[in-house]
């Protein structure tokens, strides 16, 4: 027995395959008019048996129904439960055409073509359903051979009923999904009304024309200018952070440089009083210039009689105090000035006595 159950999931295995990358490589497929075909039995299942993956020769046929207008990411999460919903779903999706959703629901956005289309292109979708009813009867189900039907638990109210899927739950084919917080077709439908100026704006941007948008000359003209102002504000606020960034960064640099030049005058400071100070290298190499200087310079030579001999000078001689009373090897200017009168003196005198002993001859 074990080996003919995995014969027979062998022979039936590759259809699951080809099934699986039709969905993810191809859109699905619309319903035919007449109903689902099926060559073997179609017998009614339990949600245990579903579950358990029985019965192994088809999948189990799970039906999930909406308008599905604005089609986001909350529809999907809701397709992509139900299509786990057992280990082998073929999911078969209902969308309601315009008629019957303005007569119910309200006006939709997107119209019934756009959203069938939208659905096809949903990966965890394996068939549409077009112009699905309203309310599910037997006949719908029976002639799509529908298993179970998904949707989430909450009572949907419409069409004079308290829930429209009331006698769904009492025969045991309602499997309930989680619906997905923050975002439905009504919120996002809010957000455009609620920012109707901006989206207007937006779209005369782009090129549309105030008869596309139903906006009056007068209105649309308003919002141009308008328009003009906020680019107008905008420029001014952006040249305004650029003034600032600029001056801040002036700021900045005048800051650096005034630094940096306190700190190269004070290394010129104190670069000029280590050269020129008391201390400094100028005077040592003054002192040192003019102790050289003293050591070159010669002292006066001898001068010359005219007889050939030399005559007497004055001794060079350095007193740090003036003398008291001359020594004998001491010359002073007076005493050389004195002797010098002594003897023209006495030479005089030598030649006044040599000329009257002449006269007395």
């Amino acid at each position: 027995m074990v080996g003919r159950r995995r014969g027979s999931r062998a022979n039936n295995g590759p259809q699951k395959p080809q099934q699986q990358r039709r969905t993810l490589r191809e859109p699905a497929s619309f319903a035919k008019e007449t109903g689902y075909e099926s060559d073997g039995p179609h017998d009614k299942l339990t949600i245990a048996q579903a579950k358990r993956g029985t019965p192994a020769f088809r999948p189990v046929r799970v039906y999930a129904d909406g308008i599905f207008d604005l089609f986001h990411s909350g529809h999907a999460r809701a397709l992509m439960q139900a299509k786990n919903l057992f280990p082998n779903t073929h999911l078969i999706v209902g969308v309601c055409s315009d008629k019957l959703t303005h007569k119910y629901k309200g006006y939709t956005v997107m119209t019934e073509s756009e959203r069938y289309e939208a659905l096809i292109h949903c990966r965890y979708v394996d068939e549409v359903v077009r112009d699905a009813p309203w309310t599910l009867t037997p006949d719908f189900l029976k002639k799509h051979k529908i298993d179970f039907v998904a949707h989430d638990d909450i009572p949907y109210t419409s069409a004079g009923s308290e829930d429209v899927y009331k006698h769904i739950k009492e025969a045991g084919m309602f499997v309930a999904t989680q619906r997905t917080e923050g975002i439905s077709t009504s919120d996002l439908i809010t957000r455009i009304v609620r920012d109707y100026d901006l989206y207007v704006r937006r779209n005369l941007q782009r090129g549309y024309t105030a008869s596309d948008l139903n906006v009056s000359f007068i209105r649309e003209k308003k919002i141009r200018l308008q328009d003009q102002v906020d680019r107008m504000k905008e420029t001014v606020k952006t040249v305004e952070e650029k003034s600032k960034h600029f001056v801040y960064k002036v700021e900045e640099k005048s800051h650096d440089l005034i630094h940096k030049w306190e700190e190269k005058s004070r290394e010129f400071i104190g670069n000029f009083l280590e050269m020129f100070g008391p201390d400094g290298a100028w005077h040592a190499l003054q002192e040192q210039s003019g102790r050289m200087l003293q050591a070159l310079s010669p002292y006066a030579s001898p001068v010359t009689s005219p007889r050939g001999s030399p005559s007497s000078s004055p001794t060079r001689c350095r007193s740090q105090s003036p003398p008291s009373s001359p020594s004998p090897g001491s010359c002073s200017p007076r005493s050389s000035r004195t002797s010098t009168k002594g003897a023209s003196a006495r030479s005089g005198a030598s030649l006044s006595g040599t000329s009257e002993e002449e006269d007395d001859k």
